[in-house]
């Protein structure tokens, strides 16, 4: 087992905004992570990621508790928040061989060439992050969610923004990286669910309230679906 969540509940003040939801995904997956806007998407990944702590709950990756082992775990967990932090006056492997250095990584300089051509960067890795595009600076993102080799990939809203050319491409990246290791990703885009997912899980308010395999719902009947799941 990859991922498994079991009861986790978490609030803000007094607004409640997970409730004892669970979760398990097995390696090899690639699974979207669907719902309104508020439905505590970003919240859930934040907790499996350790950034945020839950009121109550275990959350598990590859059998590592991630509240008593943060540090473990996260060794196992690449993460592409939703707002793509990066330092913009750095250069593309400048970043990337600092990034590769907080996980103490050997071999670094080979790792990040690796990991340039696999994430298409090498026609920019001589460039500051601040002047590539959006759809290169999430190339870029992926590659330091990847640098560590992780077993699970977390990825928020990884291609809002991006134009038609931008989009394929990194949906295509998803796919690859997604064959061997766990892929958890929201997206509002629901045609990106039929084009390279496995599964998907669909929460709202808090809960889920759909858990399905792709090949389960026809791509005309998803919208429907979907909006009448979260309406």
């Amino acid at each position: 087992m990859s991922l498994e969540v079991k009861n986790i509940c978490k609030s803000y003040g007094s607004q409640q905004v997970l409730f004892d939801v669970n979760l398990r995904i097995d390696d090899g997956r690639i699974v979207a992570f669907l719902g309104p806007n508020g439905a505590g998407k970003s919240t859930l990944m934040k907790l499996l990621t350790g950034y945020l702590k839950p009121d109550s709950g275990e959350i598990r990756v590859e059998g590592v508790d991630v509240l008593q082992n943060p540090r473990q775990a996260q060794r196992l967990i690449g993460y592409l928040p939703e707002h793509n932090p990066l330092y913009l006056e750095m250069y593309v492997k400048e970043y990337l061989q600092f990034t590769a250095g907080l996980y103490g990584m050997d071999r670094i300089p080979e790792r990040v060439d690796a990991m340039i051509e696999k994430t298409g960067l090498t026609g920019e890795y001589r460039k500051r992050i601040g002047e590539l595009s959006k759809g290169y600076r999430q190339r870029v993102g992926l590659a330091q969610a990847l640098i560590h080799e992780p077993r699970v990939l977390i990825l928020d809203e990884p291609t809002t923004g991006l134009d038609p050319n931008q989009l394929i491409e990194i949906r295509g990246l998803i796919k690859e990286f997604g064959r061997d290791r766990t892929v958890l990703f929201s997206t509002h885009i629901l045609q990106e669910v039929h084009a390279i997912c496995d599964r998907m899980v669909v929460l709202r308010k808090g809960r889920f309230v759909a858990d399905k395999a792709v090949g389960e719902v026809a791509p005309e009947a998803l919208e429907d679906m979907f909006h009448e799941l979260t309406r």
